[in-house]
């Protein structure tokens, strides 16, 4: 990961691109993940449309590779000439509130270098979930803790909370399916989702400034840009259903706009309300 962090950019997605079409070809379950997610969210694509996103999405998540590398490996100052960004102004706003900042994202597979890029323009604390190889954990904390002041497990909730009541921005991705405990089933592009509810917990628990924060690849690849929404206004509010459905939104329009840099190879719908047997896996 370190040799390839410091390869020219140019060559850099081009080894990107070559690993996704190779998992394209190769990892066949991952592959059917990524079908099933496709066809339940974009049903009124035909089947050509449906298998270019597809390999598009496997190419996305190829690039995505190469860049944790360079996020683990690199410094943000060197790709500051390869960054736009849009609505600071509004993260400005969340901040000056003096209540912390909730900074919620989505799995897009330029996640890890979205986040490289923030520290151009701010500090943030980080929610993780930690990796069951000690090897691969350790080269992704320390990759993490180079550049945030702290890297929390996702499951330690006092500390993101304290993170908040310090005045901190706190980033948190509430898009994935962590199963039916804490979570609620709530639409995502049309088919019931269990969405975790921690998301107005925490904002909550000190009142604080709420934004979204989206990450795209050019698509000439050339570069990133980065969106920071207004903040959510009436978020939280007493219903968890409606909050959820708030988030799901908020992540369908991000995807939306940019369907093949999502992490479709993610089982987001695996838990089902009516048990297993309705997994469509």
């Amino acid at each position: 990961m370190w040799v390839v962090a410091h390869l020219p950019f140019a060559l850099q997605i081009q080894i990107g691109k070559f690993i996704g079409i190779l998992s394209y070809y190769f990892a066949r379950g991952r592959r059917h993940v990524c079908e099933v997610n496709l066809k339940l969210c974009f049903p009124e694509l035909t089947d050509f449309k449906h298998q270019q996103l597809v390999r598009k999405t496997f190419i996305s998540n190829g690039i995505g590779l190469i860049e944790i590398a360079i996020a683990w490996y690199r410094s943000p100052e060197e790709y500051k000439d390869r960054v736009t960004v849009s609505g600071l102004e509004n993260l400005e706003a969340a901040l000056d509130k003096g209540k912390g900042v909730l900074l919620l994202c989505a799995h897009f597979t330029t996640l890890e270098f979205g986040g490289f890029l923030f520290n151009l323009f701010h500090t943030m604390d980080v929610t993780y979930r930690p990796n069951k190889n000690a090897l691969f954990e350790a080269a992704m904390y320390n990759g993490r803790i180079r550049h945030y002041p702290n890297v929390i497990d996702r499951k330690d909730v006092r500390s993101a909370i304290r993170s908040l009541k310090q005045g901190n921005i706190l980033w948190y991705a509430p898009d994935q399916d962590y199963g039916a405990k804490h979570s609620v089933f709530v639409p995502f592009f049309g088919n019931r989702a269990a969405t975790i509810t921690a998301t107005s917990r925490f904002a909550k628990a000190n009142d604080s400034a709420v934004v979204f924060f989206s990450h795209y690849r050019k698509e000439d690849n050339s570069g990133y840009h980065l969106e920071f929404s207004p903040m959510l206004e009436n978020f939280p509010s007493n219903n968890q259903e409606e909050d959820a459905r708030t988030i799901n939104i908020l992540v369908e329009q991000a995807v939306t706009r940019q369907p093949d840099q999502y992490l479709w190879l993610h089982k987001r719908f695996k838990t089902q309300a009516s048990g297993k047997a309705a997994r469509p896996y």
